[in-house]
């Protein structure tokens, strides 16, 4: 346990409680939001490192009265027995966490080969993300989306947020990061008229929604186009110029969006997106710069990697990095994800205490 690290995070948490005090903090929603989000992670360390420092007083106390009276001596043991397990939930705390597990993300869901059956299960996996946030009472916004002609999607963004600062500094995306990949389905389509299984896959990419702070984008570095949107109509959706194409010259990254009715609210929408593929990119480029740092960043697995298959036959679903399987896919599809982000959560904190950082892969 590294007794400087520990100091060093305490005197955070002191700092960051008295500006949190302070009323003026607050005229900065942004501000005090983002200072809000770092004090409730360091909350469990606080109180673990207090229970620790309690407790070894106890057993000094109970020690020195069991010197006089020996009826104490039980009083010690019992105490020194609760010291092991008290020290491991602290050194575990003191672990470097994943810089972005207090964010809210933005998912962003693909169709991939398997024509109308990939938008129809992309479709499925929007409804999935969609019941979960739900459940656990965040919110939700679809920020853009393509849909197929049989109800699917070809291509969605879905920001998920949770409301106020998150407990113990875990928000969406310290349970959503492992989503990232390429989920698989097996199941009869709709469009199959012999009854045969077929396979098919959609591209999921999970973003930690960036704020201001996190990334600086030159204006003057990006090309903005407006066109036509090609969406399913409604009111002036396919009769004006308003959608928005924002293009980042120096990284090559486009975005793009039509879902609203107006060019300015399709350009706020775009800069959303973009900020957090922004964001993405430069975590990747420090990672690759310093990868003997990536302690600090918990890794999900290749995106191009097929990561999780979803067996409509079977009722199975099996997540192939850690060997998850469970016969309760129409759970997962209504949302009960717990289970199997339970075992990618806990994966990955088994392998981070043994020195890892990423998921074992199967």
């Amino acid at each position: 346990m590294s007794s400087e690290r520990l100091a060093a995070l305490l005197d955070e948490y002191a700092e960051l409680e008295k500006r949190l005090a302070d009323p003026a903090i607050h005229a900065d929603q942004n501000t005090a939001r983002r200072v809000g989000r770092r004090y409730a992670e360091l909350v469990p360390l606080h109180k673990a490192a207090g229970e620790l420092e309690q407790a070894r007083a106890d057993l000094v106390a109970a020690r020195e009265l069991a010197a006089e009276d020996p009826a104490f001596g039980e009083e010690a043991d019992s105490i020194a027995a609760t010291l092991p397990a008290l020290e491991e939930r602290l050194a575990e705390l003191l672990i470097p966490r994943d810089p972005h597990d207090a964010k809210d993300v933005i998912i962003e869901i693909k169709a991939g080969e398997g024509g109308e059956e990939s938008a129809l299960f992309a479709g499925d996996l929007l409804r999935m993300y969609t019941r979960y946030a739900e459940r656990h009472g965040w919110l939700t916004e679809v920020i853009d989306a393509q849909d197929s002609d049989l109800g699917g999607v070809k291509d969605v963004s879905l920001a998920i947020k949770t409301k106020g600062v998150p407990d113990g500094g875990n928000g969406v995306w310290s349970r959503l990061k492992w989503e990232g990949g390429v989920h698989r389905v097996q199941r009869v389509p709709v469009t199959e008229s012999q009854g045969r299984i077929h396979t098919s896959a959609a591209g999921v990419l999970v973003l930690p929604e960036a704020e201001d702070v996190d990334v600086t984008i030159d204006p003057n570095e990006l090309r903005i186009d407006v066109f036509r949107s090609s969406g399913p109509g409604g009111q002036s959706v396919n009769t004006t110029d308003s959608a928005v194409r924002i293009t980042h010259l120096p990284t090559g990254v486009v975005v793009s969006c039509q879902n609203e009715k107006s060019q300015l609210q399709n350009r706020e929408q775009a800069m959303r997106i973009l900020r957090a593929r922004l964001l993405a990119v430069a975590q990747e480029q420090a990672d690759a710069a310093a990868s003997d740092a990536r302690k600090a960043q918990v890794r999900t697995v290749d995106r191009s990697e097929r990561i999780r298959t979803y067996n409509f036959p079977q009722n199975r679903i099996t997540d192939h990095r850690i060997g998850y399987t469970a016969y309760n896919l129409d759970l997962a599809l209504a949302g009960e994800l717990d289970g199997v982000l339970d075992a990618l959560a806990e994966a990955d904190r088994a392998a981070r205490l043994a020195g890892d950082t990423e998921l074992t892969r199967r």
